[in-house]
């Protein structure tokens, strides 16, 4: 039996998880789910937003999966503090096409590799004594960097993929995002016999900015920092339909989590009309993670079979259903394929 701690959030987190988990649940998988808090009801409830018994739930099973949560001013990211904790070092989000879908582009199949620990996400943050400067240090080390960048050309090498770009601002940053690009090109030359197919290259973030709009098809696994990772990867969910088709997944050297790049949507939260897709297509990224490829396999085509049908879809895809409608939409897909 394979422990999965369940970490519901607020708002659509809530609604996601309940259909991500029926999802899950029809593959007769044997799973033994235990339940955590975290996030703004947690809050106004314990005084935190992420107890240290959501920690330890985390830190005791194999894989976590994570709703979504709601900002609060002054308190620290629950999601990002769960990520140091279980020290899970790469963020991985997807950009990947839907038939069915109306997006800017066609066949896209993106993988940004985004360094999870420190960057400007360190929340190391001050005033100066008068309250009128406020500093944040940016924390680049060569040891995260050679870490990602290795995590990333071993993937690339896995998924038999032939290009892997380093996205940074080096000619700016000069010392931090320097420290990212030479440890990028020490590991390429590094792997460079071990995998001699893949092609290693470098962006400045602003460009890279732009050339995913204009020719997104040409790259196929980008790496980089955690802040321009999470900003990069927001506007690819852009050009496949939007936050509700984008998963990712944080893997570690021990734990796995897992969640929806959107978050809580405080706007349609009690409405019932969430996409519970980026939540589906995250446990099937968990599923992977723990070695059943052949059911997360079997989650990707039964989505991509709803998308086809242009059925059963929520507002934001263009339809009118609700988030427990297209759940059982994509669970009657799954039992078909299983």
């Amino acid at each position: 039996m394979k422990k999965i701690a369940v970490i519901p959030g607020d708002g659509i987190g809530k609604e996601v998880m309940d259909a991500g988990i029926g999802i899950l649940e029809c593959l007769n998988l044997n799973f033994d789910f235990s339940y955590g808090e975290a996030g703004l009801e947690c809050f106004e409830k314990n005084g935190t937003t992420l107890p240290e018994e959501t920690i330890k739930l985390s830190k005791n099973n194999l894989a976590t999966l994570f709703g979504a949560i709601t900002s609060i001013p002054n308190e620290k990211s629950p999601i990002i503090e769960l990520r140091k904790n279980l020290d899970v070092f790469a963020n991985l989000r997807p950009i990947k096409s839907f038939e069915g879908v109306k997006s800017i582009y066609k066949n896209l199949d993106i993988l940004i590799v985004r360094e999870n620990t420190e960057g400007m996400y360190s929340q190391i943050e001050s005033f100066d004594e008068n309250g009128d400067k406020a500093i944040a240090d940016r924390v680049i080390t060569k040891k995260a960097s050679m870490k990602i960048c290795e995590f990333a050309f071993k993937n690339a090498s896995d998924d038999n993929r032939e290009k892997v770009t380093c996205v940074h601002k080096a000619n700016v940053l000069k010392k931090t995002d320097g420290v990212f690009k030479e440890s990028f090109y020490k590991v390429a030359s590094k792997y460079s016999n071990e995998f001699p197919k893949i092609i290693a290259d470098d962006y400045y973030v602003d460009a890279m900015a732009m050339y995913l709009v204009k020719k997104p098809q040409e790259f196929e696994v980008i790496v980089t920092t955690n802040l321009f990772g999470d900003i990069l990867s927001d506007e690819g969910a852009g050009l496949v339909g939007g936050l509700g088709l984008s998963p990712s997944a944080n893997i570690g050297d021990k734990n796995g989590l897992f969640e929806p790049v959107h978050g809580s949507a405080p706007d349609i939260a009690g409405k019932k009309i969430a996409n519970p897709i980026a939540m589906t297509l995250s446990i099937a990224m968990m599923l992977d993670f723990l070695n059943e490829k052949r059911c997360s396999k079997a989650i990707d085509l039964a989505i991509r079979n709803v998308l086809k049908k242009k059925r059963d879809l929520t507002p934001d895809l263009g339809g009118n259903a609700k988030t427990m409608d297209l759940a059982n939409a994509i669970k009657k897909e799954l039992k078909n394929l299983i």
